[in-house]
């Protein structure tokens, strides 16, 4: 189950970009070779771009994938791992809940205005950092729970802090 829910994000994944790269080339059709710009490829290669970078951090790219700054980590102990993993983890959870209710309100109150030219509601264009949020949220939470578990020098040696 979890991997056709994988399958099908990558497959949304992969419609956004298309539609982000197809209007971005009809896009340089019509300005360069036509002489006749379209106002709404702009705005579809930037909603999709919204969607396609949220959405894949939310449910595609592995923890282990995003650019991390590791010096200090990777030169302490198993033990000084923990404690910088979990108190990381904290910190970001603390972060992404206290902002959740901020975010939600800000989305929802967008609803009042529209992209200018194909006239997309704000609120649908960010409704997938809200998808985001709930995602890194999880995430963070999961990891947290494995490192106070007995086996956490599994986790960790295990690439799941690097």
């Amino acid at each position: 189950m979890l991997r056709l829910l994988k399958k099908a994000a990558e497959l949304v994944a992969l419609a956004l970009f298309l539609a982000m790269f197809g209007s971005f080339l009809l896009q340089i059709f019509m300005r360069y070779v036509v002489d006749r710009p379209l106002g709404w490829t702009l705005e579809a290669c930037m909603a999709s771009w919204i969607w396609v970078v949220f959405w894949s951090a939310a449910f595609l790219v592995d923890e282990r994938e995003h650019v991390t700054f590791d010096i200090f980590y990777r030169a302490a102990s198993p033990a000084g791992r923990r404690i910088m993993a979990t108190l990381s983890g904290l910190a970001l959870l603390a972060a992404l809940l206290v902002a959740t209710p901020a975010s939600y309100d800000f989305i929802s109150f967008m609803a009042i205005d529209t992209t200018p030219v194909m006239h997309i509601r704000f609120d649908l264009l960010y409704a997938v950092f809200m998808f985001f949020l709930a995602a890194v949220i999880v995430r963070t939470a999961a990891r947290l729970l494995a490192l106070f578990r007995s086996d956490w020098r599994a986790q960790i040696s295990s690439g799941m802090d690097r």
